[in-house]
């Protein structure tokens, strides 16, 4: 079933991708501009209705995430990119459904202003909440606008989007914590090396495709210039988080990040057992797991599997959450960890702490 929903997942990617780069190319090329009919209205409307009602449909689908409001946020983006695919003169007759589209982005971008500007007011006492934290910056940070935006998406996206920036361009001068028990995730990988080798091979592609587009698509030149700023800039945060947030056990809980990733934080008593077994260990990992593994270009495994009692909510990259029911980590001082980790849970079932 696992496999069922993955692969449902993808098809529908590779559909979505396909219904884009398929009406794209039919306005936009020398093959589809001569296999226009002369009437082209029912092409144009066919184009509306597969980028307002197919593409977020598919998007959904791949996303595994269906809302009403999510949809309907869908299909004014795609009746906005259609005003961009379609060629102006092919959308005279349908000014007014493009006009919709438009009207409702309107809407939704007032009411994110005004959240913009909640967020704004609550920002003092929400950084004096982070200050007085002893808690990692990435939950301190993350907890604080729990209790002021618990049910807002677009706050908790647009402040994890403030700590890539934060960890990008605010953090060089800064330290990992040492506080307490920590144990780095990285050092027996060379997993930042790997990344700074996709942030060069970014860069290379960034200035070879920039030069090869810039006389034939300004627009797609520009568009792909600022997805691969943006992806520079999240893999240099993500390392910098990575670096200054190690795992830290506390008395009653763990907090485990790793980079911008991923993040969660488990109470010992929560958990239910520690496998240890490496012919478990070394089994393919389930969807329901989520791993703190660092992975470079050799195959590894974790050093023990947290089995919890019931599902535990994880926060993944922009925000989203994700429960999961097992828990795999790898750490660089593995033996002090499993030790440390053993003592904890111990202490937690007999009901001490």
């Amino acid at each position: 079933m696992v496999f069922h929903k993955k692969t449902v997942s993808l098809v529908a990617l590779f559909l979505l991708l396909l219904v884009i780069s398929s009406n794209y190319v039919l306005y936009h090329s020398s093959f589809g501009i001569q296999s226009l009919p002369a009437d082209l209205n029912g092409l144009v409307v066919g184009s509306i209705l597969d980028l307002s009602l197919v593409a977020p449909l598919l998007f959904l689908a791949w996303q595994r995430k269906f809302s009403v409001k999510y949809f309907i946020v869908l299909m004014a983006t795609g009746l906005i990119a259609a005003r961009f695919i379609i060629p102006s003169e092919y959308l005279a007759s349908f000014q007014s459904v493009m006009w919709l589209g438009v009207g409702i982005e309107g809407v939704l971008i007032f009411f994110e202003l005004s959240l913009l500007f909640m967020l704004a007011k609550n920002v003092p006492p929400i950084l004096k909440r982070v200050k007085s934290s002893s808690l990692p910056l990435l939950f301190s940070f993350s907890r604080a606008i729990n209790e002021k935006f618990p049910k807002q998406t677009f706050i908790h996206i647009l402040c994890s989007e403030m700590l890539m920036f934060y960890y990008a361009f605010g953090t060089w001068k800064k330290q990992p914590s040492t506080e307490g028990d920590t144990f780095t995730l990285y050092k027996r990988s060379s997993f930042i090396t790997f990344q700074i080798m996709i942030i060069h091979a970014i860069v290379i592609e960034t200035l070879g495709l920039h030069w090869l587009l810039h006389n034939t698509s300004m627009t797609l030149s520009i568009v792909l210039l600022i997805l691969n700023i943006y992806s520079i800039v999240f893999f240099i945060g993500d390392i910098q988080a990575l670096r200054l947030n190690p795992l830290r056990v506390e008395d009653d809980r763990i907090y485990v990040s790793f980079g911008l990733a991923k993040r969660m934080e488990i109470s010992f008593k929560d958990i239910e057992e520690i496998i240890e077994d490496t012919h478990i260990l070394e089994q393919k990992i389930p969807s329901t797991t989520i791993e703190f593994i660092a992975r470079d270009f050799e195959t590894v495994h974790p050093d023990l599997l947290l089995t919890l009692k019931s599902p535990v909510k994880a926060t993944l990259f922009m925000g989203i959450k994700k429960k999961y029911k097992q828990v795999a980590i790898r750490v660089d001082d593995p033996h002090a960890f499993k030790k440390i980790v053993k003592e904890r849970l111990e202490t937690a079932q007999k009901g001490l702490i």
